[in-house]
């Protein structure tokens, strides 16, 4: 009997490549246009090379890159790379078809929900308050909460304590087979690829179902609890 769905939060209930991209497009535009003598690829470049060091999540991106050109930081390029990325951002930040529809369905099914994530709280709470979605979760782990990320098994295992509920009554929907099919898979938990949010050309995710669309999770959840 499945009680309670654990989410991953980027790229499983939101398109968090898709709207990092424009997002950072948009500033690399809008720091050129403010006198950063450099062209867009050079640009991209940087900033890739930057979030490869320092993480995705890395929050000072463009004052490391102007300190890498200027030894300095132009508050006026810098200002305006800031105020293009936010307004990119919140422009681009949707959550995936059929998410909303397929969380209250779970809710009306008396299915307990969290979600797993392994970036920043205030990043993640951020991005679920935006959404919309801060009040749908029984409880949402961050890697503040931890202190570790995917695959390792604390994160699972906290949100299993906080739900209540037995590892095999759980089921983990993730788009990172390395991180949230395995993390989820070695502590007992049923296991779901979302294939949408993969980013990496995952051939084979050994997860016990892999879905197209958030949608089908509901189809799994009503297999799972009859055949129980």
């Amino acid at each position: 009997m499945i009680k309670a769905v654990v989410f991953d939060l980027d790229n499983t209930l939101v398109d968090f490549m898709a709207m990092k991209r424009q997002a950072i497009n948009a500033a690399i535009h809008s720091m050129i246009d403010a006198g950063l003598k450099l062209t867009y690829d050079e640009v991209q470049a940087r900033i890739d090379a930057i979030y490869k060091e320092r993480g995705i999540e890395f929050q000072n991106v463009f004052d490391q890159l102007l300190y890498d050109v200027f030894q300095k930081v132009d508050y006026k390029i810098l200002s305006a790379g800031i105020i293009a990325y936010r307004r990119a951002r919140e422009a681009a930040l949707v959550s995936y078809p059929h998410v909303n529809l397929t969380l209250i369905s779970l809710l009306k099914r008396g299915i307990k929900l969290a979600v797993i994530s392994d970036a920043p709280g205030r990043e993640a709470w951020l991005r679920l308050c935006y959404l919309g979605l801060h009040h749908t979760f029984d409880h949402v782990i961050t890697f503040d909460d931890t202190g570790e990320r995917k695959p390792s098994p604390v994160p699972f295992r906290k949100a299993l304590e906080l739900l209540r509920v037995e590892p095999h009554e759980a089921m983990m929907v993730g788009d990172w087979a390395e991180r949230d099919m395995v993390g989820a898979a070695q502590v007992g938990m049923k296991t779901v690829f979302a294939r949408y949010g993969d980013t990496f050309g995952t051939v084979e995710s050994n997860a016990h179902y892999d879905i197209n669309d958030v949608s089908e999770l509901l189809q799994i959840i009503d297999t799972e609890n009859m055949t129980d």
